[in-house]
């Protein structure tokens, strides 16, 4: 488990300080890691690959709690990887987040008193890229201020040149493989935006709305039909029940009247309609809902579309003009004014999709758009899953991903934007499309013209893991770090990024899939478990926490809290006990280098070792073994438990404290445990690095005296077991564990001096009695001893004089009260317990926690009756 020699020692370190400073470390030892090139890959190296993508985030936004607790899940595996000697590429960058840097940009311009269209497509275009190398990606410092160990010369941004080169390729070679078309669909439509947006944009929300009945028809073929948008009956044309609905059977086939408009639509049979749902009938509005376009397309519907861009009212009559919110009103009025409505009910809360850039309501529209058809890209993608070439952790996800590929709809590629991927098409005077590559020359001429749209931000984010190694181009970096080993992700983009990535990353590089795993986490939440927001009002900015507690404790506690994708409730107090595991470490570690703790020379042989050393050695080796099986499962949470367990519990609150009299001592058995105590030190050190780096490599380096360790052997199970040594020292824990809690039920404070008698002899407590005394605070019996206690434990006995410690008749007193309580408190659960007409009708749980309370009682009167039986006697 030693450190090998490729680091060469540096100068003395100096001494610790008193107190560990986070702000006055972290920047400085950052700047130096990165300086000496520590997060750089290089290709041309013959160590094995590890590769991750960062996911990346808006070049608009900065980091929240969600980023740093990805970004500390990832810095974790590539450091631990990077110290087992893996040519490790952690990849950065950031997305040119389409409508939100344009919507940015915009409402700069609107501050001016300006649109873009004032300034037109090119200026406005330069104006966004003049905000992005002014304003952009200052998440960029905040990942640093995290400690992110990203190969910063790598960093990619999605519309840097090469990029933009891979989308141009992509989208060529889809086109000429008719994987990707033109034709008029149902998209999201956003009537602020005045764009098409992709489904991970949509927002749903419960809103208060409406819902009407309003009867089509009348007489014998009258039908009555539920809207919660009455606007779009003006583009109605068709209602629809199922095919075996009796109650209309003799309808299905005729026409009937649709109100307000003087038009007459026919009544279809379609098996997507439930009868078993309100009325069993449904308006049909093929251009301005997707279901109903689907119905339409299979009837031979004509599209009727009655709102423009800004979800305007167009069709004829008195209701042009009217935004469809007015629209909806006056429509319901006019409705009520003709008898036609039947029922209304509001407020009717439904789930309503947003923008979410702007919060408006989302408009389904027919558009004409650009498409992928994803048939046989999902099919692939669902494939590698299924045959195992790529694994998806947790494993109870992949029915989640099934579900998602194995039924995914052409995917609305085009944005109505001017900042994004420009669509690489061009048409023609006389009806020509041309799709042109990146090395292909464009149209010239009268009359050509290319298209004005854009490409759904995820295309390039879909990319990512091959365009970013250099990808059209076979790089030195494509050979070396494609395919990426894993991919770190939240599981609320499993369908929408990591999909994407999956369909292109087998279509461009011949079925090689884009990762080997997919390990998906959770969201952060509140510490109640609830969704962080601004308008909750429980937002926070991680920013604040480093600053407050350091970097490390915001970590830590992120980490500890990670378990494979299930949220993760986070609140301050955490972070305040991560910040002072910090401390704890800091100082343990001070006190150790004061008593000379080393790691020069090897370790002595085990028999010069005493039971104690060999017990921490045992513990340490098997929890290197832990540690690297909770790695390879992507158990962030119980590997850090693990971690934290071992430093403090058993490092510092065992094996410094039992130690203290050997180091006292001095001489030879003080050199032996200073040496294991370095041992520890220096592989406790490294194992915690990955997730807290900074105060690891300040303590680290001032311990060994090496350069650092983001570059040190990750440290390996030597095998060592002792489980005679691990048996003897549990006996020393639990004298010490039983004689502290009856100390503490006597009231005595923690420091508080109290003559002992122990009797170990014959036992293998006997060579632990300095130790226990040491630990337990317990002074050598004096010729006026007079055991007042007597505690047999682990086959030894400890008698206690409490006679000038305490106040024996005020102890009696308060305890007799304490036991006068726990006896009542018995008496009231038997009643309870003990009457069979509340047993009859008080419920399980009830009556479950009555028993609990009769049991507590019961513990509560044996252990103070017990405590009673020591007090002397007056």
């Amino acid at each position: 488990m030693t450190e090998n020699s490729s680091q060469q020692p540096a100068a003395p370190a100096p001494e610790l300080p008193t107190q560990y400073a986070p702000a006055e470390v972290e920047g400085k030892l950052y700047e130096r890691w990165v300086e000496r090139g520590y997060f750089e890959a290089d290709e041309k190296s013959d160590k094995e690959p590890y590769t991750i993508v960062i996911p990346p985030p808006n070049v608009t936004g900065s980091l929240h709690l969600g980023h740093a607790f990805e970004h500390t899940l990832i810095d974790a595996l590539t450091r631990r990887k990077r110290m087992q000697g893996y040519e490790t590429l952690w990849q950065p960058g950031m997305d040119h987040a389409g409508i939100a840097t344009q919507n940015v940009v915009e409402r700069e311009l609107a501050r001016e008193g300006k649109s873009r269209h004032d300034l037109g497509r090119e200026a406005f275009v330069e104006r966004v890229w003049q905000w992005k190398a002014e304003s952009g990606g200052q998440i960029s410092g905040q990942m640093k201020r995290l400690g992110d160990g990203v190969a910063w010369s790598r960093e990619r941004f999605t519309m840097d040149e090469g990029l933009s080169r891979a989308v141009q390729t992509i989208f060529k070679k889809l086109y000429d493989d008719e994987l990707i078309y033109r034709a008029e669909r149902i998209i999201n439509w956003c009537p602020r935006c005045l764009t098409a947006i992709s489904d991970i944009e949509v927002e749903y929300q419960e809103d208060d709305g409406e819902l009407v009945s309003i009867r089509y028809g009348s007489g014998d073929s009258e039908i009555v039909v539920a809207t919660t948008r009455a606007e779009t009956m003006l583009g109605d044309t068709a209602v629809a029940v199922h095919p075996d609905d009796e109650r209309y059977a003799h309808l299905v086939g005729t026409e009937i009247e649709l109100p307000l408009t003087g038009r007459r639509i026919p009544v279809v049979a379609d098996e997507h309609v439930d009868p078993e749902f309100g009325t069993g009938a449904v308006k049909v509005t093929p251009a301005h809902d997707p279901n109903d376009f689907e119905i339409g397309q299979r009837h031979g519907l004509p599209n009727l579309a009655v709102m423009d861009e800004r979800a305007v009212i167009t069709a004829h009559g008195p209701f042009q003009g009217l935004d469809r919110l007015e629209a909806r009103s006056a429509i319901v009025a006019a409705l009520r004014a003709e008898g036609r409505i039947v029922a209304e009910k509001r407020p009717y809360v439904h789930s309503v999709g947003h923008c979410s850039r702007c919060k408006t309501t989302i408009e389904p529209r027919l558009s004409l758009q650009w498409w992928v058809k994803v048939g046989p890209l999902a099919k692939e993608a669902g494939d590698a899953v299924r045959d195992g070439r790529v694994k998806i952790h947790p494993k109870e996800m992949e029915p989640r991903y099934f579900g998602w590929v194995d039924n995914l709809h052409d995917w609305c590629i085009s944005r109505q934007l001017w900042w994004g991927h420009r669509i690489p098409v061009w048409y023609g005077p006389n009806g020509e499309v041309v799709c042109v590559g990146p090395d292909d020359e464009a149209p010239t001429g009268e009359g050509w013209h290319q298209d004005t749209d854009v490409l759904d931000t995820w295309f390039s984010s879909g990319l990512w893991p091959f365009s970013t190694l250099g990808w059209p181009e076979q790089t030195p970096s494509v050979e070396k770090f494609y395919p990426n080993s894993v991919l770190v992700t939240g599981y609320d983009i499993l369908f929408f990024w990591v999909a994407r990535m999956m369909m292109f990353g087998l279509y461009a590089m011949d079925g090689t899939p884009p990762f080997h795993t997919i390990a998906l986490h959770g969201m952060v939440r509140d510490q109640f478990g609830k969704k962080m927001s601004k308008s909750f009002g429980n937002a926070v900015n991680p920013l604040d926490w480093m600053d407050e507690y350091g970097s490390d404790a915001v970590r830590f506690t992120l980490a500890r809290g990670a378990n494979p994708g299930v949220d993760v409730p986070i609140g301050e107090d955490w972070v305040q006990g991560s910040r002072n595991f910090a401390n704890k470490i800091w100082n343990a570690t001070r006190f150790a280098l004061m008593n000379g703790a080393t790691v020069e020379g090897e370790l002595p042989p085990v028999e010069q070792m005493s039971a104690t050393d060999r017990w921490i050695l045992s513990r340490l080796n098997a929890t290197v073994a832990e540690v690297d099986a909770y790695y390879e499962d992507y158990q962030f949470a119980k590997l850090s438990d693990a971690l934290f367990h071992f430093a403090w519990d058993e490092v510092f609150d065992w094996y410094v404290e039992l130690s203290k009299t050997t180091f006292f001592a001095g001489g030879e058995p003080a050199k032996v445990s200073a040496r294991v105590l370095g041992e520890v030190l220096d592989v406790m050190l490294r194992l915690l690095h990955p997730v807290v780096p900074f105060v690891t490599e300040t303590l680290w380096t001032t311990l060994t005296g090496k350069e650092s360790l983001v570059i040190a052997d990750w440290p390996k199970d030597s095998g060592f077991r002792d489980a005679e040594a691990e048996k003897e020292i549990g006996l020393v824990q639990q004298v010490v564990t039983e004689v502290r809690r009856f100390r503490s039920d006597q009231g005595l404070q923690s420091g508080q001096k109290v003559p002992a008698q122990l009797t170990l002899d014959g036992t293998a407590l006997a060579p632990h009695e300095a130790a226990i005394r040491q630990v337990l605070r317990l002074t050598p019996a004096g010729e006026d001893f007079h055991a007042t206690a007597s505690l047999p434990v682990a086959g030894a006995r400890v008698a206690l004089d409490l006679s000038g410690t305490i106040d024996v008749e005020a102890e009696r007193k308060r305890l007799a009260k304490d036991l006068a309580a726990a006896e009542k408190e018995k008496a009231q659960a038997l009643g309870k317990l003990g009457n069979e007409a509340f047993l009859a009708k008080a419920p399980d749980n009830v009556v479950d926690k009555i028993r609990g309370r009769l049991s507590k009682a019961e513990a509560d009167i044996e252990r103070i009756t017990a405590q009673l039986a020591t007090l002397p006697e007056k």
